[in-house]
């Protein structure tokens, strides 16, 4: 992986592609674009070269052992198969195991994975997986639901469709009742 995006190099890549689809890069409309999809991409795929684990931070002692969740995390993220985006909601749950977080740790991380070529299922995965290395909790659960335009506007063109994954942990894998309730608190709306 490398330290940065090189921006001439996007730049050169579009307009070439602009070319091959058989438009003239050089028309009024289009004479910015090479340099803005530059842009997008320095914003879409920063998440490359950002630590996810510094995103999370200092826990904090805590004597709290209920579930801790944000719900509702809006998050959105590039396709690795066709770079197209996918928008959804991110659902993030824990139980302390004596130490919690602040609670927009648990965005920003999202966040972070979420600004990569990325699948749903692997995003899932990643912060759950980050969530229970770094705060080692009792349980972790990670819901995603996303509409994903690969889907929506190409292929099978499935308007309306979502995609939801789940990455369970601990408690949330093992106990069903506890399974339940998250899965409750997730569906819930105050």
């Amino acid at each position: 992986m490398t330290n940065a995006i090189d921006r001439d190099r996007i730049v050169r890549a579009v307009r070439e592609i602009l070319v091959a689809i058989g438009e003239d890069p050089d028309r009024e409309g289009l004479k910015n674009t090479p340099s803005r999809v530059a842009s997008l991409y320095e914003e879409v795929f920063s998440g490359l070269h950002a630590d996810p684990a510094a995103v999370l931070g200092d826990a904090y002692s805590e004597r709290y052992n209920e579930i801790v969740m944000v719900r509702d995390i809006p998050f959105s993220s590039l396709c690795e198969h066709h770079l197209l985006p996918f928008v959804g909601q991110a659902h993030v749950a824990y139980i302390p195991n004596g130490h919690v977080l602040g609670l927009s740790k648990l965005a920003r991380v999202v966040d972070v994975f979420a600004a990569r070529p990325q699948m749903q299922e692997r995003l899932t995965n990643q912060v759950a997986d980050l969530i229970e290395q770094h705060l080692q909790p009792k349980g972790v659960a990670v819901i995603m639901e996303a509409t994903h335009t690969c889907m929506t506007i190409r292929g099978v063109k499935k308007s309306g469709s979502i995609t939801i994954t789940s990455a369970l942990r601990g408690t949330f894998l093992k106990d069903e009742r506890t399974r339940n309730e998250v899965m409750a608190l997730i569906r819930k709306k105050l």
